[in-house]
C-alpha cells in the first residue's frame, strides 16, 4: 500500500544571500549593532575621543633631552656611537679620495668596462656617457661626493640585509619576528629615519649613512631570505646525501641557488640608497642630494635639474649594471678571470694616464650651464600658464579648483563621520578582501592612530592619499593598457617611464610648486606623477602575462577587442592590477608625506616640523602614525592567495 509523504515547501533564498561577502557584512552588522551603540553611549560620536588618547610627548621630550645632555659625555656615545660614527666617516672619506685619485677619466673607464664585463658594449657605452654627462653638468665633484656616500651605504646595507636575510631564511621563528619589523622599516617615512639618528649622531655624514642603511636594507633582507626558502629541495637533499654540514650546505648550494635573488636584492638595496641619499642631504650629506635640496629652497628648477639628472643617470646605470648580472646570474663564461683582469688593467691604465696628465680634476672649459635656460623656459611657463590661459585657465587655477571640489570635500566627509564608522568602513573593506585577521590589523592600525592623538591630521593625510591614488589610477590603468596593446607605444613610453622611477622625490616638488604653488595640490600632483612608472609597468606586464589560449578563444568566438579587454584581459589579470593599486599606494603616500616640505600639511609637515625643529615627539608619533596609514591601506588593497583560500 502507498503512503503519501508531503514535503515543506522550500523557501527560495535569493542568490545574492549566498554570496559569502554578504555573510561577511551581515556578520559585521550585527557586531555593530551591539558595540556600536555602547561606544557611542560611552564616548559619543564625532572625532576620536580624548579619553582614548595617550600622550606620548613628555616621555619622548625626555629621552630627546637625555640624549642630547649625554651625547658629548657618555660611554654609550663616546665607545659605541663614536666609533661607528669615526667608522663611517673614515670609510666615506677613504672611498672619496679614491675617486679623486682616479679622476675623471679612470671612473669614466672603470665603470665602463665594469658595464662591459657584465651586459656588453651597448651598457658600457651609456655608462660612459652617463659619467661624461655629469661632468658636462658641472657635476662631477658633487657625483662622487654621492657615489663616495653611495658605496659605503650601500655596502652596509647589504651586509645588514644578507645577515637579517640568512637568519631568516633558515628559522620560521626568526623570519616571523622580522616580518613586522620589516613591513615597519619599508613604511615610515624616510624624513622620520633622520630625526632619531640625528638626535645620536648629529647632522653629518654618519647620520646620513646610517639612516640610509636602515631604508635600504629591508629589500636585502627580504629576497635574501625568499632565494634561501626557494632553493631547489632536490639539490638540498643531494648535498645532504653526500654527507655536507649545515655549513657546507649553506656555502655551496643554498647561496649559490639563491644567487638571482641575491643579485636582484643589491640592485634594489642600491635604489633605495641612491633616493635615500638624496633626502639624507636634510641632515647635512654633501653631493647631488645637497644641490637638489637647496634648489628646492629657492625654488631654482635649473639648478635642480642640473643636480637631478646626474642621480637619474647613476640610477639607470646602476640599474642596468646589477639587472644585467641578475639576468645572468649562473651563466657559465670562458676565461672569465682573465677578462675580468684585462678589464682591470686597461681601467687601471686609464687612470694612471690621467694622474700622469695632470687630468684628474673635470675641466672648468668643459661645462655646460643648462640652469640659466631651463630656468627661463620655466619662467615662461609661469607667466603664460600659471594663470591667465583662456577658456581652460592656469595652472593656478586648476589646483585651486581641484583643492576645491575634490580635497577639500574628501576631507571634509572623513573628519565629519564618527569615529566608529571610520573603524566600521575599514572593517569591512579589508573583511571583504582578506579574512578576519586582515580586518583586525587594519581596524587596530587605524585605531593606533587615534589613540596617538593624531586622528584630524591622519584623515587630512589619508584624504591627499585617496585623491591621488584616484588619478594615478585612471591614468596609469588607461597608459598601461595602451602600452600592452601597443610595442611601439610601450618602447616609446619605456624611457620615459624609467626616468620617471628613478628621479629623486625632491625634483618633483619643484616644477609642480612652480606651475602649481604651495599647497596641498602640488603634492598630490608630485604623488601622481611619481607613482604612475610602477601603476603603468605592474598593468602593462599583468595584461601581457594573459593567457594566449584564453584570448585565441575569445577572437573565435567573435569578440572585439574592447569585449577581450573587458571579459578576459582584466578579469585575469586580477592579481597583476591589485597589485598596482597596492604599489599606488604606497608611493602616493611616500610623497604625499614629503609634500609637507611645499605646504601638504597633515602628517607630513608634522614629520618635516619636527625634523627641522628636533621635536622627538612630534617627528616620531606622526612617523608612527604613517606606519599605521600605510598598513591599514596595505591590509584593504593587496589580497593575496592564501587570504582567499583562508576567507573561502
Amino acid at each position: 500500500m502507498a503512503t503519501l509523504t508531503t514535503s515543506a515547501p522550500r523557501v527560495a533564498v535569493p542568490a545574492v544571500l549566498k554570496h559569502r561577502a554578504v555573510h561577511k557584512l551581515l556578520l559585521l552588522a550585527l557586531a555593530a549593532a551591539v558595540l556600536v551603540p555602547l561606544a557611542d553611549a560611552r564616548w559619543a560620536s564625532g572625532s576620536w575621543p580624548a579619553a582614548l588618547t595617550v600622550d606620548l610627548t613628555t616621555p619622548l621630550t625626555h629621552v630627546s633631552d637625555w640624549i642630547i645632555d649625554n651625547r658629548d659625555s657618555h660611554p654609550l656615545f663616546l665607545y659605541g656611537f663614536g666609533y661607528v660614527s669615526n667608522a663611517v666617516v673614515i670609510s666615506v672619506r677613504a672611498v672619496y679620495l679614491v675617486l679623486l685619485a682616479a679622476g675623471w677619466a679612470g671612473v669614466t673607464a672603470i665603470g665602463a668596462l665594469v658595464a662591459w664585463r657584465v651586459a656588453g658594449v651597448r651598457l658600457a657605452l651609456g655608462t660612459a656617457a652617463a659619467f661624461l654627462a655629469c661632468g658636462l653638468l658641472g657635476m662631477w665633484i658633487p657625483t662622487m661626493q654621492t657615489l663616495a656616500l653611495m658605496v659605503v651605504a650601500v655596502l652596509a646595507s647589504v651586509l645588514v640585509g644578507v645577515l637579517l636575510g640568512l637568519g631568516a631564511g633558515l628559522s620560521d621563528r626568526l623570519d616571523r619576528a622580522l616580518r613586522p619589523v620589516l613591513d615597519t622599516m619599508q613604511v615610515l617615512p624616510a624624513f622620520a629615519y633622520l630625526l632619531p639618528v640625528v638626535l645620536v649622531f648629529g647632522i653629518g655624514v654618519p647620520a646620513a649613512v646610517l639612516a640610509t642603511v636602515v631604508y635600504a636594507a629591508p629589500p636585502m633582507a627580504r629576497l635574501t631570505s625568499l632565494g634561501l626558502r626557494g632553493a631547489d629541495k632536490e639539490v638540498l637533499e643531494a648535498v645532504d646525501s653526500l654527507g655536507a654540514t649545515g655549513r657546507q650546505r649553506l656555502l655551496t648550494a643554498r647561496l649559490p641557488l639563491a644567487r638571482k635573488e641575491l643579485l636582484l636584492g643589491l640592485n634594489q638595496t642600491i635604489m633605495m640608497a641612491l633616493s635615500m641619499a638624496v633626502i639624507a642631504s636634510v641632515i647635512g650629506a654633501a653631493g647631488l642630494g645637497d644641490r637638489v635640496y637647496q634648489a628646492l629652497a629657492s625654488v631654482d628648477v635649473g639648478a635642480a635639474l642640473a643636480a637631478g639628472i646626474p642621480i637619474v643617470l647613476l640610477a639607470v646605470v646602476l640599474d642596468r649594471v646589477t639587472s644585467a648580472a641578475g639576468e645572468h646570474a649562473g651563466e657559465e663564461r670562458e676565461n672569465t678571470r682573465s677578462r675580468w683582469l684585462y678589464a682591470a688593467v686597461a681601467a687601471v691604465a686609464v687612470a694612471l694616464a690621467g694622474r700622469l696628465a695632470g687630468r684628474l680634476d673635470w675641466p672648468g672649459s668643459w661645462t655646460l650651464n643648462i640652469a640659466a635656460p631651463v630656468n627661463r623656459a620655466v619662467d615662461w611657463m609661469t607667466a603664460h600658464l600659471y594663470s591667465g590661459v583662456p577658456v581652460v585657465g592656469g595652472t593656478a587655477d586648476w589646483a585651486g579648483h581641484f583643492t576645491t571640489w575634490v580635497l577639500d570635500p574628501i576631507r571634509g566627509g572623513l573628519q565629519w563621520l564618527p569615529w566608529w564608522s571610520v573603524l566600521l568602513v575599514v572593517a569591512a573593506l579589508a573583511w571583504l578582501i582578506g579574512t578576519w585577521r586582515t580586518a583586525l590589523t587594519a581596524v587596530l592600525a587605524m585605531a593606533a592612530i587615534g589613540v596617538l592623538g593624531v586622528w584630524k591630521p591622519s584623515l587630512d593625510t589619508l584624504s591627499q592619499v585617496l585623491a591621488a591614488v584616484a588619478v594615478t589610477l585612471v591614468i596609469g590603468f588607461a597608459t598601461g593598457i595602451a602600452a600592452a596593446r601597443s610595442d611601439r607605444f610601450e618602447r616609446l613610453l619605456r624611457p620615459v617611464l624609467d626616468v620617471f622611477q628613478t628621479m629623486p622625490q625632491f625634483v618633483y616638488l619643484i616644477p609642480v610648486v612652480a606651475l602649481f604653488g604651495v599647497g596641498r595640490a602640488p603634492a598630490v600632483a608630485a604623488a601622481v606623477v611619481y607613482a604612475l612608472p610602477a601603476v603603468v609597468r605592474i598593468t602593462t606586464q599583468g595584461l601581457r602575462q594573459v593567457d594566449p589560449a584564453a584570448l585565441e578563444s575569445a577572437r573565435s568566438l567573435g569578440a572585439t577587442p574592447a569585449q577581450q579587454l573587458r571579459q578576459v584581459q582584466l578579469p585575469l589579470a586580477r592579481p597583476a592590477l591589485l597589485l598596482a593599486v597596492n604599489q599606488g599606494v604606497v608611493l602616493v603616500l611616500a610623497v604625499v608625506i614629503i609634500g609637507g616640505l611645499v605646504g601638504g600639511g597633515a602628517l607630513g609637515y608634522d614629520v618635516v616640523f619636527g625634523l627641522a625643529q628636533g621635536d622627538l615627539a612630534t617627528g616620531l608619533v606622526a612617523g608612527a602614525a604613517i606606519v599605521c596609514l600605510g598598513l591599514m591601506l596595505d591590509r584593504v588593497t593587496q589580497p593575496t592567495e592564501r587570504r582567499a583560500k583562508k576567507g573561502a
